[in-house]
């Protein structure tokens, strides 16, 4: 029988109060997130580290008993996935989790790939939406462990969905189920706050696709949900330093939502599982900023976690992936949100065919 290894990458978490520090400082150091020459990269994300440990330890991973739960979280997508695989018989599935800024790393996970010695290897972000900063990144660090190994076996890669049925018709299904909540709960129509993760605007305008597919993913929830005319805006969290970034911020956004009287239902859209954005920034932090505001109602809608249609979702991308368009040697790349921005040339370079 032939068998399939599926790669899970993600951004990965600490596991313990001891790695909040060495997690950051390996976020930091990523040519893909600070964009300086290494010397310099690596003094400002020591600096960086040091500093928003110690924060991050006593409020935001302090909330979370000094952890993330990202990694169990993935792990219960990956656990999901590979049992629907499995239905069909005549291929054997096996899926992996590949964190990048902490444990189970690339290099851990070529290597367990490796001794399970798969026929194909299908790799899938759980980031519905490309960004170098995410999947480009992970791409990489993937890349470097498997040339040091010197493994070589065949693989796909899907670059993006942020169309896709399945991630969309969950993402629907939750938020309208918090929108009825709250319209009961409050009287009020509520505003829907799509919240994507921030990033500076120069990566954007150096051609980083990740804002105009975060504003696709945006519209076809809307669409989704049945709802006639929804009042709904995307924003953008988690900024921090000195430069500009994509905007309006949800802060912003809350405080436009005071002024106008409306409760918010907000979904972070740019994410697939609970972590510290979620469960803290958003569900804790924003939500005290929004009743200090006096936002007359503030509900978070769930991520798409392990909601069948999204499991599903991932599926149907795993089994088209045979499909993928061959742009190099051993790499193909499946966009399965049909965007015009997918980055196909930029995963051709890694691999010296352009």
């Amino acid at each position: 029988m032939k068998k399939t290894a599926v790669v899970l990458f993600n951004l990965g978490g600490p596991d313990s109060k001891a790695a909040i520090q060495p997690f950051l400082l390996n976020f930091f150091t990523d040519p893909n997130i600070i964009r300086l020459p290494y010397p310099f990269r690596w003094m400002l994300a020591r600096l960086i580290a040091f500093r928003r440990s110690r924060k991050e330890a006593g409020t935001s991973y302090g909330e979370l008993g000094d952890k993330s739960p990202l990694l169990q979280n993935s792990q219960e997508q990956a656990t999901a996935l590979e049992f629907l695989l499995n239905s069909n018989k005549d291929v054997e599935y096996k899926v992996f989790v590949s964190m990048r800024y902490w444990h189970p790393m690339a290099d851990e996970v070529v290597k367990n790939v490796k001794d399970w010695d798969p026929d194909n290897i299908v790799l899938l972000p759980l980031y519905p939406q490309y960004s170098t900063t995410t999947t480009r990144s992970s791409f990489e660090a993937w890349q470097k462990s498997c040339d040091k190994m010197g493994f070589a076996k065949p693989f796909k890669l899907v670059c993006c969905y942020p169309a896709q049925g399945g991630f969309v018709q969950a993402s629907a299904d939750n938020v309208r189920a918090q929108y009825e909540k709250a319209a009961l709960e409050t009287g009020l129509s509520p505003r829907i706050l799509l919240s994507a993760h921030g990033l500076p605007e120069k990566i954007i305008r150096d051609g980083d696709p990740y804002q105009s597919q975060c504003e696709l993913s945006a519209s076809e929830i809307i669409n989704a949900t049945g709802l006639q005319n929804p009042d709904w805006q995307i924003c953008y969290q988690s900024r921090v330093g000195p430069q500009k970034w994509l905007g309006p911020s949800t802060e912003e956004a809350l405080e436009k939502a005071a002024k106008d009287g409306v409760p918010v239902v907000v979904l972070p859209h740019a994410f697939t599982q609970e972590h510290v954005e979620t469960l803290v920034e958003i569900d804790i932090e924003y939500r005290e900023v929004a009743d200090h505001l006096g936002v007359p109602g503030f509900y978070k809608v769930d991520t798409v976690g392990t909601h069948p249609e999204f499991i599903q979702g991932l599926a149907d991308m795993v089994l088209s992936a045979r499909n993928a368009p061959v742009i190099s040697s051993n790499v193909g790349v499946s966009c399965c949100g049909g965007s015009k921005d997918c980055a196909m040339k930029q995963f051709s370079k890694f691999n010296g065919a352009l």
